[in-house]
């Protein structure tokens, strides 16, 4: 066991990230403002919102366990009980690949751009729902100005009523179909 008097311990836990003054699998008694204390296992720590999560194993009852989200800063005392969890306690932490994190972080990047450019800041907000009901349903659907074209055959101009849906000058006759498709998606409001 080992314990630390709060002016250490704050001084302490001032210098170093939250994962190393409460290292995950690691079980502490934490007391808090108010000399509540609390005790558990370490799920995980966020740097951001300066939390400690803890769960605790419970026994008699049909929940598994408990879970507490502990401010670091209402943290007055830490009391290391174990170094490492125990085989029941421990919580598995998978692997983590830096590869897969960065293929996952540019996907998420590049889905935020592509939705991006379908947001048009000079369309009413009931345009984009037209184009965004017309995007769901036809996939290829682009801004031009404050018009909507959708399968570069068809265009929907302002105020995007049914009466505003007309077939471009170089569409074939077979687009006539896809037009009536478009009118039944414009005339939809949901």
């Amino acid at each position: 066991e080992t314990t630390c008097s709060t002016k250490e311990f704050k001084s302490l836990t001032m210098k170093q990230p939250l994962y190393q003054t409460y290292p995950v699998n690691s079980v502490l008694e934490l007391t808090l403002k108010g000399d509540e204390k609390v005790k558990g296992v370490v799920y995980c720590t966020d740097e951001v919102s300066q939390t400690v999560v803890l769960k605790k194993a419970l026994t008699h009852t049909t929940l598994a366990s408990e879970i507490f989200m502990v401010q670091a800063d209402a943290v007055t005392k830490k009391e290391v009980i174990e170094e490492e969890a125990g085989d029941e306690e421990k919580i598995p932490v998978g692997n983590v690949s830096k590869k897969a994190l960065e293929q996952q972080e540019k996907k998420a990047i590049r889905m935020a751009e592509e939705a991006l450019q379908h947001i048009n800041q000079k369309a009413t907000p009931e345009g984009q729902a037209v184009f965004d009901r017309l995007l769901k349903a036809c996939n290829e659907v682009v801004w031009k100005g404050e018009a909507i074209q959708v399968l570069s055959q068809i265009q929907v101009d302002p105020p995007y009523a049914i009466e505003n849906c007309r077939l471009l000058s170089d569409a074939g006759r077979q687009s006539e179909g896809s037009l009536e498709r478009v009118k039944k998606i414009v005339g939809h409001s949901s």
